[in-house]
This record gives C-alpha cells, structure tokens and sequence, in this order.
C-alpha cells in the first residue's frame, strides 16, 4: 500500500480508539527513510465520535508543528488528506518502551528513576511552556532512543493546547477546560478524567510513573483509599524517606497540594545542580538520520538581559543561576576564603589564587551526617582516603564551580550509591569504586587515574575527556555511557566488561 504516492506501508505498529499507526518508508527521499503514519480509524461511525477523534488528530499535528523542534519530540513530517481519510506522517523513533524495558530486565532503583526525573522533567517544563498539557504520560508513550538512549516523548493524540489563563488565574485549582475526558485510567488524575486537566495533571502522571517503574506494577494492580481516592503505593517500592515525599506530593489527589510545575519537582528533589548538561542539550536537536530537517525558529534576545528569549534557554539560565547561588553555600561546611554572601560571583572568582587555596578536609561521618539532612553540595571538598563504603551519595554534587578539582584521591566508595553524582573535574586518582552503583553520573574531565572500577554500573555515566588510564574496568557495565575506544585503550577490560554498545569484548 502507498500513501500520497511517496509512502510505502511496511507493518501495523498499534492500534486504539482513534486510529491505527503504521512503520512507512518514504520512498521520495534517497535512501528511504523510516516513519511513522498515523491514520484516523474511529471505532464508531457516529458524527460525534469521527468529530472528537478528527479534532484531537488536528490538535496533535498543530501540537507537533509547535513543540517538534525539541530533540525529545518526534518531529512532524506530513498531514494530509486522501479519500476522506485523515493522516499524520511523524519521525520513527526507533527502541524500546520504558514498559518494554521494565518488562524485560525488571523494575528501576531510586537513582535510575531520579535519573529519568532528571531527564523528562526539563522536556515536560519546555512542553507546559509552549501552553501544552500532554495528558497521556505514561511508560509505553515514552521511548528510549536507540542512538543515543535518550527518552523521547511519544503520542500527542490527547493534548490539551487551549490553556485559558482567565480561568487560570481566577480557578482556585488552576483548571483548564475541556470538552471531553481523554487520558489512561490510574496514570491520568481526578481533575483530568473531570475534563479539567492542568499543567500538575503531567506531573501526577509522572508521579504514577515513577511508582510503575520502582515496583513493575500498573496502577490497576496497587490499592487505592476508597474515601481520599489516594493510589496505596508505598508498600510497593522500597526508596529513601525523602524520594518517597516527593513521590506522595506529586500524587496529591487535590491539585492545590501537587507540585505546580516540573521545576517545582527538580527543586524539591535537588537535581537541578546536575541539569546544566541537559539544559544545554535540550537547545540543539541532535538527529542521528539524514532526513531533512524542519527549521528551527529563530532564538531572539531579551535585549534588557542580552539573555535568550526562548522558554528551554530561560530555563537553562535559570538552572545556572541556580548553580552559582549554591557556590555561597552557608551549610555546616561554611564559606571559602571568608567571603561574603553580598559579593558579586564574579568578584569571588576573579578574587581566587588557585595555588593558595585551602581545600578543607572532612570527615566521612560529616558527609554521612549532612547528606542525610538534605545536603548534596560538596564541591572543593577534601575527600581524599575516607571510607565511605555502602553510603547512600545518589545525585551529590562534588563538581566544583571555581575550577579547582574536588579531591577524592584513594576515597573507599566500595558497594555505594552514586547514580547521578557528579565529578566533573574531580580528581579521583586510585579512588575505590569497586562494585559502585555509578548510573548516569558526570566524571567530565575527571582524573580517574589508577581507581578501581571492578564490577561497577556505569550505565549512560558520562566519561568525556576524563582520564582512565590504569582504571580498572574489569567486568564493569557501560551500557550507553559517553566514552572513546582511545579512552577504553588506556584503560583495564576483561571480557566481562560490557561496552557502550551493550557488547562483550575481549581485550
């Protein structure tokens, strides 16, 4: 079967209420490249059942037209009409389903969910900027990309884009109408099945989200309280007291209660240190194939700030404004070279003398100690030779700001939980990572010289430009981690050692 003569149908991928989607090539672009075709298929010939579902296939192609220029968009190909028939032609976005992936190797640990958070949250955030609420986040509408493993975002079939900022702002639960409910039973919350959807109605589907990828349960599988309406998830999953609040708010059955927005959540889960990469990252579509591009809109200036205008570079800035506001850390560690909280933090680094410069030394129960009372910044902190085997430092921040390295040398983080931490710069010469849960952390321009990484779970970590020689990497897992053969030469492997591309050499 071809579709306006350029489309050449290849199999069924799914099927729903609204519509059948179909892998297509188009056979008019050298090379034919891959898509995906979304045909409208009502399952009722009733007028007021084929006016919903060509309503919400318009919706989603205007949708795509205005957010597809994110990398974790698909991006919109074509629209168009033949024989009374409506379709929407999309970029294939080839791997596997985050349900696939929890089917496959089983449920997620809290630091591969809060490195999901870490991802998603910054594209739903851009998404809610443009006035669009997706109303259909869920693990099978979310997909890891094969090339480059980063989750993209699928389906906008049922996004609300009429946002009313009247009602808005005068709504006590900030709702937004709708004429009909659309959305997943158990993923979608109260007010969106009571065609009142708002922007926190994301954030409580991601919330449902991450309870389906901690426990592999659906949520018709959990209990729920019958009088408050209240998912009973928490003994399904085992995380930290504090993980576990942070899930509880963005499940509030009452929007008042729930985080308002994906920043709110970033904060409250202090991950936004560690969001400068992917902020960065979110401004430039990277697209592995040679099809043509749609043109991505011009980024203007703010021209009181000279500061870019556009809702993911307001977010970028934002993230490291955020970043340089911790650097005047008033914690239990206090301040470096006496410093005050009023001097500007340009001053404070043109000030410094590196070669003079005290590095404080701390002890391993003061880490311990103020990382269970919500610390996680420890930059230009003298870690070197503690023993802090079997800790919980998920999402810590060790990257330090002014340039200097964090000293870690011969630091024991034997069987510890470092997912997400970040030690761009930091010199963790002869370091004992041995065992370590090292999912998606940052070692940029790291000195890994010499440590020990036998066995550990370095999976998406990113290693650019870090020093590995004489590191140990016998039976270490680098599963889609950002690292180069010329890096992996300098470097200890076994045929244990899983490589980037998910296979076993031997070395």
């Amino acid at each position: 079967m071809k579709l306006n003569n350029r489309y050449r149908i290849v199999r069924q991928l799914g099927h729903g209420g609204f519509g059948a989607t179909f892998l297509a090539i188009d056979e008019s672009l050298p090379g034919h490249p891959n898509c995906v075709i979304k045909q409208l298929r009502p399952t009722s010939n009733a007028p007021e059942v084929l006016h919903m579902a060509r309503e919400l296939f318009q919706r989603e192609a205007k949708t795509l037209g205005k957010i597809g220029d994110h990398p974790q968009v698909p991006r919109l190909l074509d629209y168009f009409d033949t024989r009374q028939e409506f379709y929407l032609v999309q970029e294939y976005i080839s791997g596997y389903t985050l349900q696939q992936e929890v089917k496959q190797t089983g449920p997620f640990s809290e630091s591969g969910v809060k490195q999901f958070l870490s991802e998603i949250l910054p594209m739903v955030q851009h998404i809610h900027s443009q006035q669009v609420i997706h109303r259909d986040i869920k693990p099978a509408n979310l997909i890891r990309r094969e090339q480059d493993k980063k989750l993209v975002l699928i389906d906008f079939g049922a996004v609300k884009d009429k946002v009313n900022p009247t009602l808005a702002a005068t709504s006590s639960e900030n709702t937004a109408l709708t004429s009909y409910a659309v959305g997943t039973p158990g993923y979608a919350p109260p007010e969106q099945m009571a065609m009142r959807p708002t922007y926190a109605s994301d954030i409580y589907a991601l919330g449902v989200t991450c309870i389906y990828l901690l426990s592999g349960k659906s949520p018709r599988d959990m209990g729920y309280n019958p009088t408050t309406g209240e998912v009973l998830w928490r003994d399904c999953v085992q995380v930290s007291e504090h993980f576990a609040n942070v899930i509880k708010q963005m499940l509030e059955v009452s929007v008042r209660h729930r985080y308002q927005s994906a920043m709110d959540v970033l904060r409250a889960l202090d991950l936004v240190p560690y969001m400068d990469s992917l902020a960065e990252g979110m401004t430039t579509a990277s697209r592995p194939d040679n099809r043509p591009k749609l043109p991505l809109p011009p980024v203007s200036l703010d021209h009181s700030t000279g500061s870019p205008s556009s809702s993911t570079a307001r977010l970028a800035a934002q993230i490291r404004a955020r970043n340089a506001r911790r650097t005047d850390d008033t914690s239990q560690f206090g301040r470096t070279n006496g410093q005050s909280a009023s001097m500007p933090l340009s001053g404070r680094i043109s000030n410094v003398v590196p070669a003079k410069r005290r590095v404080p030394k701390t002890t391993a129960r003061q880490i311990i100690d103020a990382y269970s009372h919500g610390q996680r910044n420890f930059t230009a902190r003298n870690l070197s030779l503690l023993n802090l085997q079997r800790v919980d430092l998920s999402n810590a921040n060790f990257h330090d700001v002014d340039f200097h390295q964090a000293k870690l040398m011969g630091s024991n983080f034997q069987k510890s939980d470092l997912g997400g931490a970040n030690f761009g710069r930091a010199n963790l010469q002869r370091a004992n990572l041995r065992d370590t849960n090292l999912v998606g952390a940052f070692f940029t321009n790291a000195d890994l010289g010499q440590a020990d990484l036998r066995g550990a779970n370095l999976s998406f970590a990113s290693l650019a430009n870090a020093n590995l020689r004489g590191v140990n990497l016998c039976g270490a897992d680098l599963t889609g981690a950002k690292v180069s053969e010329e890096q992996l030469a300098m470097a200890r492997t076994n045929w244990k050692t899983i490589h980037p591309r998910h296979k076993r050499k031997l070395w």
